[in-house]
């Protein structure tokens, strides 16, 4: 028998520690809050460094290596839990029933039977009286007992189970102690009265060796299939990644190469998934990128043939001037009519510019827009149109119409529509007496403002192109005019969400209809 056991916990009153400064608090504080502010920063510029393969990469690994790291944990606490609680469950069924049974808490078995013969060759075998005397079984060395057992000794109504670890065998045990009533008896004949009886617990403990082996072994292998699970998803992720961004690999190589090129060439699309939308979308960009081109290549090519021709005439009349001066000069009847044909090409030269400049800008939106009454725009357009045709007769009837917009683009494109309507209603034979030799009729109803004048009409072949830049038909070649009256008035149209169309109006010449929305109903 060995004697109480002396080896208690002692709790030493603890110095008291010195305390930090008020203020050094906050200063810590704000320090640690900088290092990790660093330390996202850090992080998310080393992300921001690796292409979007590595990421996509990285990201697959992490994700599966944190799915398997949890996973594996949850496996692992679960079934380290199931073995302590069968343990426990086995060595408590073992020790309430030793107990109950008296054969255990027994001096003289204790002493001479060993628990090898009892069937408990794995379990420590041990007794704590309730004054702290400890009692091992024979040939094997006592259990840990300390003051958990000795509690349960003393109160007898309750059991306890706990891990301890054994310096002298760098072992880990499973302690269970349920209360018990000893027997003090010293040999075979003697027989315990119930007052021989002394109050105590009856303690086994059982090595947790296996079972650490067997979670040992469980972690490598959790670890392993991890690992591998990790390096799985890192190949899969890169081959993702690989075959994902592929289109991405081809768009930036078509973007290249039209920045290198300039040649507008769309790439080719395999599939509908995001990627091929945002090449769909590249191509559309590419192909309105030609169309500006094109219409760029046409409006140059255009406007230099257009500005040859008022350029030659004023060159021509210019030297057959000088040329005249050096011979005497001219008459002043022929040099008047000279310098005249001389300011008219000048005008034109000057509406084409004009009309040019207006075409060119070809800005998708109005950017100064502000509330105009579209009826004043048309009187506007009326007075400056009737002082270069005074021989025509008008027939107005306009309706008040709110309309927001650009209020110059707009009164430019209704003098296009009266100048066209002017130049087409007089016949190139008529008398300049003054008498009216044509009828123009204006309407302005509802925001839609219709202009018929009353020449031969559009041929039907001339229609679907009377809108076009610098087209001119073979009847309009005869008369005054750049070809681009119309194309600013479909642009004005556009521009402010309405639309322009061209028709032959019954016993009558053409019809021009403009439709605009109202101002209420209109995005400012």
């Amino acid at each position: 028998m060995s004697g109480p056991d002396n080896n208690f916990p002692a709790y030493a009153r603890r110095a008291p520690q010195p305390q930090p400064r008020p203020e050094a608090q906050p200063v810590a504080q704000s320090n640690g809050r900088n290092m990790i502010a660093n330390t996202q920063s850090w992080w998310q510029q080393k992300l921001h460094q690796l292409s979007l393969h590595s990421r996509v990469t990285l990201l697959a690994a992490v994700a599966v290596g944190l799915a398997v790291a949890f996973v594996s944990l949850a496996a692992y606490i679960t079934v380290r839990q199931q073995m302590y609680q069968n343990l426990d469950k086995s060595l408590t069924d073992r020790a309430s029933q030793a107990a109950q049974n008296k054969v255990l808490t027994n001096q003289y078995n204790l002493a001479q039977i060993s628990p090898e013969a009892l069937g408990l060759s794995d379990i420590l075998v041990g007794v704590i009286l309730a004054d702290g005397e400890q009692i091992g079984a024979a040939n094997s060395k006592p259990p840990p007992m300390a003051g958990p057992e000795l509690s349960v000794a003393q109160s007898q109504d309750q059991l306890t189970k706990r891990t301890v670890g054994v310096a002298m065998d760098s072992q880990h045990y499973r302690v269970v102690a349920v209360p018990a009533q000893y027997c003090p008896q010293l040999d075979l004949g003697h027989r315990c009265n119930d007052d021989d009886l002394e109050p105590g617990a009856l303690v086994v403990a059982q090595s947790l060796r296996p079972i650490d082996r067997t979670l040992h072994n469980m972690g490598i292998v959790l670890w392993a299939v991890g690992l591998l699970g990790v390096i799985g998803a890192a190949i899969a992720g890169n081959a993702i990644a690989a075959s994902g961004l592929r289109p991405l690999a081809r768009l930036s190589g078509a973007a290249e190469h039209v920045a290198r090129t300039a040649e507008l060439k769309p790439i080719p699309i395999d599939g509908s998934d995001e990627i091929s939308r945002l090449a769909m979308s590249f191509n559309s960009m590419l192909a309105a990128l030609a169309r500006s081109q094109d219409r760029q290549r046409r409006l140059i090519g255009d406007a230099g043939h257009e500005l040859r021709t008022p350029l030659t005439s004023i060159r021509t009349n210019l030297d057959l001037l000088a040329q005249a001066d050096k011979r005497g000069g001219l008459r002043p009847d022929d040099r008047q009519q000279l310098l005249d044909d001389v300011r008219a090409q000048m005008d034109e030269l000057t509406n084409l510019i004009g009309d040019l400049t207006e075409l060119a800008r070809d800005t998708p939106e109005i950017r100064n827009a502000e509330l105009i009454e579209m009826s004043n725009v048309v009187e506007d357009g009326l007075i400056k149109v009737r002082r270069r045709a005074p021989n025509l007769e008008w027939d107005v009837s306009l309706e008040p119409f709110p309309v927001w917009g650009d209020e110059r683009l707009l009164g430019r494109a209704v003098t296009n529509l009266l100048d066209n309507a002017a130049k087409y209603s007089v016949p190139e034979d008529a008398p300049t007496d003054g008498r009216a030799v044509g009828l123009v009729t204006v309407r302005l109803q509802d925001g839609v403002l219709t202009v018929t004048d009353s020449g031969p009409g559009i041929a039907d072949a001339d229609l679907p192109h009377v809108f076009e830049r610098f087209y001119r038909s073979s009847e309009a070649r005869s008369r005054p005019g750049s070809g681009l009256g119309l194309a600013i008035v479909k642009h004005a149209a556009e521009q402010h969400g309405g639309m322009i169309y061209a028709r032959n109006a019954p016993g009558a010449g053409a019809q021009f209809t403009l439709w605009l929305p109202h101002a209420a109903t209109q995005t400012r």
